[in-house]
């Protein structure tokens, strides 16, 4: 819909675009390509988020800008030495566009670059297209509201955890809520229901990030990626299947997954799963779980993943979840936005009522959200 609803916006213009490989139409062209090849447009930079353009940095490691190898255009990085666009690259430019495959999670961090990359527009004066794509859980909000203590690049904005909004939704509230100057147009998917089953005319799948290789790491990634303030506890990431998987070396598969059945949760069951763990030398397979969503309707992530956290701490002991050498409570907080999580979790709080705290919060956001959706179901 990029070129065809902006088509006359797009002519005759010096145009940035923010993106990366996984943003593709349904021949598997990326929306750089379209741009640098279509008549009348000059496509003068790039932008890459986290994990770069090209989506092969890992998880947190610094990318530098550089020139496109076959363009020769430059590749500027908004994960690097600055993750908001500078000045002296948007003062070339006469339109940016903003084309990311998102997870619609707070702590999946397209969306902190789409928040600093509208700022920046609205500082400047230039106008911003936002490409929509469709996201694993579009109907789901779930988790804390954020804390301000807490804000950081894994909690950017101001919503709970799993937020149930496209990218373009996303950047209709970030308008409505707190950047109300940006100059601001949607480019809006196509016959498109808030569908929870995959798009059957969709394009094809292309990881946005080096570990989410599936639906279903999607699917899981706001279930699990709290594990990543707690190292002692594995999540798949460095397997086939990222973020599906929990284990630790002391963890037993089959008890761990009776508790958490035992515990009736919504579009989720768990299996156990033994698998190697993360390092060349891992001799010892770990004797964890494996989550599958049965129902991506119904599915509460966070709610799954703090419950998981409550069942190991009753399976093994408190200690062994929270007070371990390598435990990052900072950034477990940051990924959940707020220490009440932790704090009530380590009190041992049953995580129903953990869950049951975050309702008076998200009926106010879902009120500002529900003035956004460009979409429904049918």
């Amino acid at each position: 819909m990029l070129r065809g609803r902006h088509a006359r916006m797009l002519q005759g213009q010096n145009i940035g675009l923010v993106s990366h490989l996984a943003a593709v139409d349904h021949a598997g062209a990326t929306t750089a390509q379209l741009l640098h090849e279509t008549p009348g447009i000059t496509l003068a930079c790039l932008m890459g988020p986290e994990h770069g353009y090209f989506g092969i940095a890992a998880a947190g490691e610094s990318c530098r800008s550089q020139r496109h190898p076959d363009w020769r255009i430059p590749i500027y990085s908004l994960y690097g030495e600055t993750r908001k666009p500078r000045l002296e690259w948007l003062r070339k430019l006469d339109l940016l566009v903003v084309d990311l495959q998102d997870l619609g999670c707070r702590p999946y961090t397209y969306v902190s670059t789409l928040k600093l990359v509208l700022e920046a527009a609205a500082e400047t004066g230039l106008p911003v297209i936002v490409a929509d794509r469709p996201i694993p859980l579009p109907r789901t909000v779930d988790g804390p509201m954020l804390d301000s203590r807490f804000e950081s690049f894994v909690s950017a904005i101001k919503a709970p955890m799993v937020y149930g909004m496209t990218p373009a939704e996303t950047a209709r509230w970030l308008q409505q809520t707190c950047i109300p100057q940006v100059d601001l147009r949607i480019a809006p998917m196509q016959g498109y229901h808030r569908q929870v089953t995959p798009i059957i005319d969709a394009p094809p799948f292309m990881r946005p990030s080096p570990s989410i290789v599936s639906r279903e790491s999607a699917l899981c990634f706001p279930a699990t990626v709290c594990l990543e303030g707690l190292p002692h506890i594995d999540h798949g990431r460095q397997t086939a299947m990222p973020f599906q998987l929990v284990g630790a070396p002391w963890t037993r598969g089959e008890p761990l997954a009776e508790t958490l059945n035992a515990c009736r949760l919504p579009g989720v069951v768990f299996h156990p799963h033994r698998y190697l763990p993360p390092g060349a030398t891992a001799k010892r397979a770990f004797s964890g779980i494996r989550l599958t969503i049965t129902d991506a309707g119904t599915f509460r992530p966070v709610l799954t993943g703090i419950t998981v956290l409550s069942a190991l701490a009753d399976l093994h002991g408190r200690d062994r979840v929270w007070d371990q050498r390598t435990t990052r409570t900072e950034f477990f907080d940051k990924l959940m936005g707020t220490d009440t999580v932790r704090l009530s979790l380590m009190d041992g709080e049953p995580p129903a009522v953990i869950a049951a705290s975050w309702h008076p919060a998200q009926r106010h956001f879902k009120k500002q959200r529900n003035a956004c959706l460009l979409y429904h179901p049918k």
